[in-house]
């Protein structure tokens, strides 16, 4: 019997890892494909622990709660892929600060972190690299037409 009580031990300290880990990236992370991820590692890690349960106990119980579980995940995923794609077309970016025309009519808007306004005139800033060697010769009808691509 003592053996069967590590090993509940064990298997519950795995879920309740996987539990955490899931739910610090979900709080911490912005884009929304890595928040479902981590969303489902709960969900991964709450199965572990019911079918550790069940199997301590020697009950299907655990088990079939697991089956229920994963159906319901399977249906997440589906939904969220389709709102995901969704919204990726409408906005351009996977950040979920961006989907603010999300929130209800008299909800101010989310800021995360005000960032100052840099004046660099508009145009990006590129970095430079340092000249090496003597610039070739480019031919115009090359650089139009490229044959060898």
């Amino acid at each position: 019997m003592p053996s069967d009580v590590a090993l509940l031990h064990n298997y519950l300290i795995v879920g309740a890892v996987l539990f955490g880990l899931g739910l610090i990236g979900f709080l911490t992370r912005r884009n929304v494909i890595v928040m479902f991820l981590c969303a489902e590692m709960m969900l991964q890690g709450v199965s572990l622990s019911l079918v550790a349960w069940g199997r301590f106990h020697n009950d299907w119980g655990g088990q079939m709660l697991v089956v229920f579980i994963l159906t319901v995940a399977a249906c997440e995923a589906g939904l969220a892929l389709a709102l995901i794609t969704m919204m990726f077309r409408r906005s351009g970016t996977l950040d979920s600060t961006f989907w603010q025309s999300l929130r209800e009519e008299n909800q101010p808007p989310f800021v995360d972190q005000e960032i100052p306004a840099e004046d660099d005139g508009g145009q990006p800033q590129w970095p430079k690299l340092t000249p090496a060697g003597i610039e070739p010769e480019l031919d115009p009808e090359e650089e139009l037409h490229r044959s060898h691509v």
